[in-house]
């Protein structure tokens, strides 16, 4: 039975980082499942889920141990596989508006004040095209509960929007 380790690696961006990362894993037998990887400011992070069997995973947590040599911080941790959910449903949140302070912590306080889980989240910082001007855009996957009523939700979530100054939308996550 396949084991589930994920991992979080962030260093200086440099060629091959994900090589060596990709190259750990591959030589010790494990699969990549998932990632998600990215440059911040002058740094690279990772975000991976790997799997392989018990002996694949203790040789890759000891080779990327190594990695830390060459100025990476990794963290690890075994995991299993998270159980699929008939009872709440994805939805997708696209958020564009001029930067300020407090949207990320605004936006998930909405999200957790009604007990929604936040499956997926990506934010941008950029400049407009003609203007200059600077924005921000969130883009990220709620999950719904099927108990939860979905016009309120979308009456509050867009109440809460106009509040903040914020041009969002709310629709079902595409599979």
């Amino acid at each position: 039975m396949d084991k589930l380790l994920a991992v979080t690696a962030i260093g200086p961006d440099r060629t091959g980082i994900v090589r060596d990362v990709s190259a750990c894993i591959s030589d010790a037998g494990g699969n990549i499942r998932e990632s998600r990887m990215t440059t911040l400011g002058s740094e690279f992070s990772m975000m991976l889920l790997i799997e392989g069997n018990w002996h694949e995973i203790t040789k890759i947590q000891e080779s990327l141990t190594a990695l830390e040599g060459k100025n990476l911080t990794i963290n690890m941790r075994t995991t299993e596989e998270r159980p699929a959910s008939v009872s709440s449903a994805p939805y997708t949140i696209d958020v564009i508006a001029l930067d300020q302070e407090g949207i990320v912590a605004g936006m998930s306080g909405f999200f957790a004040e009604r007990d929604l889980v936040i499956a997926d989240a990506s934010t941008r910082r950029y400049n407009a095209p003609h203007t200059g001007a600077p924005m921000f855009s969130i883009q990220m996957t709620v999950n719904v509960p099927r108990t939860l009523h979905l016009a309120t939700l979308r009456e509050d979530f867009h109440e809460y929007c106009e509040t903040e100054n914020l041009d969002a939308v709310i629709e079902p996550a595409q599979h």
